[in-house]
């Protein structure tokens, strides 16, 4: 039936609703201006541009409303182009500007003449006559996780040698892109073109696990090279152009490898890149155009939907746009579709992101110490991991999967046309909601997010989000919370993080916690209350998945933004793109 006119948050008599999708056009101004849609609420559309200008320029898609505000528009950033072989040589055989050497604490030991035990720093330090073993005496390397230190030779093929600390033992992803990421630092301090990697024991590794950590080393060496500088008047180049990682291995499978390491890393430094990115300038109309981008690059597997709020008033996303109702940017439903680029489809996967690009609190506006308001376009780093994951895929083309990358994108703001506390909003299940918090959005735009995923077919979803300050109580800065009711759903994704080195931890979905959510004039409220915050919103966000679907809901609040590097992070774009292939043939 019909919606109430001009209710917010398009409150609907029945919860009932068919839709099809046709046409649609935009207009675009030299001023790179995003235009809300003029056509009919019953047509669709879906676009194709390049909203960075690729990396070579700025966004192109700003709302009309925002004008552009401050006249910021970044400068191209310069993408590491890093040349990565493998190769089973001698060390003292390589020539080039620095070779660098992961040790542990047992490696540095000596013996009773003041000489490294281990072989490799020992025919190292005798090439030298001695010289590595004094330096490193006097300067106290012990082969501790984060000591590092470079020394220049004369006479020797490189010009410089690097010792850097991997602690008692070295034996999982995050060691070895750590490892990646000290030799980064070196090389841009030394202003290094031509780089060298091995480790000081690669015996103590298993063949079987050598390509893997080759993989992460090169992974945390384009990470480390990589900085943010589109919004400094003044930048510096990495002069680093080529990696070689020696004694792990080589051949087809390392090359696989490290050519994958470089298609997710490509897809971190998006999502470092979309979290960084000021409010003022990723509006939700930049965040869709840089989607639409993405399919546009990889066309021959990635199709771009974007609904304007025409189209999702139609669909009865009432949760969603009660959220975007105060803002003068308009939202923004992203979906990119993912098909193989041959054969069949043996499983269906959504990735659903929170899009919110800024997030003020609404009316229960966030103030006070420790509110983080100023760090709140980083509130959309669920749809930063997906878009990244996104690109990522689109350049691995894994067979066997088709997947559904969704994000409602709005921004929470205040005005007289805003949603209020108390307020009632139908999503477009059906089901109500009763408005108690205005700070707790991010659940009401996946709310409608997580039914439309889940009416395009999919056999499992997951979704991505800056939810809840509770989680990062919880669990800290570094640890992101999964909440599944799903045993086997769990287990694939935590086993995809043990490759892909990031960190995860299992929450309790507590259904007694359910009676907190209840309201008396509504299905439920949108918060419980601060006691199990993180369980709470996981609780709701249940309330929208289809019962047939696996579903995992990840608060991502603490580890998608760095408070001591004050940058983003890129977090649980490899993950996903590790779930993904977990699930491809």
């Amino acid at each position: 039936m019909a919606a109430i006119v001009g209710s917010l948050g398009t409150t609907f008599v029945s919860s009932s609703s068919s839709y099809s999708f046709r046409s649609s056009s935009f207009l675009f101004t030299k001023l790179t201006h995003f235009y809300r849609s003029s056509s009919s609420a019953s047509r669709r559309v879906s676009f194709a541009f390049d909203p960075f200008s690729s990396r070579r320029g700025k966004f192109m898609a700003h709302s009309l409303a925002q004008a552009n505000l401050g006249l910021t528009n970044p400068s191209p950033n310069e993408t590491p182009q890093i040349s990565f072989g493998a190769k089973d040589i001698d060390v003292l055989e390589w020539k080039g500007d620095l070779l660098a050497v992961g040790v542990t604490e047992k490696d540095v030991a000596k013996d009773e003449n003041s000489k490294f035990k281990n072989p490799i720093l020992n025919k190292l330090d005798s090439r030298l006559g001695g010289l590595l073993a004094e330096a490193s005496a006097e300067e106290d390397f012990t082969g501790k996780a984060g000591q590092s230190t470079v020394l220049r030779f004369p006479g020797l093929g490189t010009k410089r040698v690097s010792l850097i600390g991997l602690g008692q033992s070295a034996s999982n992803v995050a060691a070895f892109r750590s490892l990646g990421e000290a030799v980064a630092s070196a090389a841009k301090a030394s202003q290094a073109s031509e780089v060298a990697i091995s480790l000081a024991s690669p015996e103590e590794l298993s063949s079987e696990s050598k390509p893997n950590f080759a993989s992460a080393i090169a992974s945390g060496t384009i990470l480390g090279i990589f900085e943010d500088t589109r919004y400094k008047s003044e930048s510096k180049k990495s002069a680093l152009k080529s990696v070689e990682i020696i004694g792990l291995g080589s051949g087809a499978e390392v090359e696989k490898k490290l050519k994958f390491a470089q298609d997710v890393s490509s897809g971190i430094i998006l999502g470092r890149e979309l979290v960084n990115s000021p409010a003022n300038v990723l509006t939700p109309g930049a965040l869709a155009a840089e989607a639409s981008k993405i399919a546009s690059t990889y066309s021959d597997v990635l199709s771009a939907t974007i609904l304007n709020e025409e189209q999702c008033k139609e669909l009865n996303m009432g949760s969603y746009l009660g959220v975007a109702a105060a803002s003068t940017n308009p939202p923004h439903f992203i979906h990119l579709h993912y098909k193989p680029p041959s054969g069949p489809v043996s499983v269906k996967l959504g990735l659903v992101g929170k899009g919110l690009t800024f997030d003020s609190g609404g009316y229960n506006i966030k103030t006070g110490p420790g509110c983080s308001i100023e760090i709140m376009k980083t509130d959309m780093g669920g749809s930063a991991a997906v878009l990244g994951a996104a690109k990522a895929i689109g350049q691995i083309k894994p067979l066997g999967v088709e997947i559904h990358f969704v994000i409602a994108a709005c921004e929470n703001m205040i005005s007289g046309t805003g949603m209020r506390p108390g307020d009632i909003i139908t999503a477009s299940n059906g089901k109500t909601i009763e408005v108690n918090n205005t700070d707790a959005e991010g659940r009401l735009t996946l709310a409608d997010a997580l039914v439309y995923t889940c009416k395009q077919g999919v056999d499992k979803v997951i979704d991505l989000a800056t939810l809840t300050g509770a989680c990062i109580v919880a669990l800290g800065p570094s640890i992101a919370g999964i909440f599944t009711p799903s045993d086997d759903l769990a287990k694939e994704v935590l086993a995809a993080s043990e490759i892909s080195g990031e960190k995860f931890w299992r929450m309790p979905m507590e259904d007694s916690y359910w009676e907190s959510m209840k309201s008396s004039v509504a299905d439920m409220v949108n918060t419980g209350g601060r006691p199990g915050g993180a369980i709470t919103a996981a609780l709701f966000l249940k309330q929208f998945v289809d019962e047939k679907v696996q579903w995992m809901h990840i608060d991502v609040a603490g580890p998608v933004f760095s408070d001591k590097k004050r940058t983003a992070t890129g977090f649980g774009v490899a993950t996903l793109v590790e779930w993904v292939q977990k699930n491809a043939s």
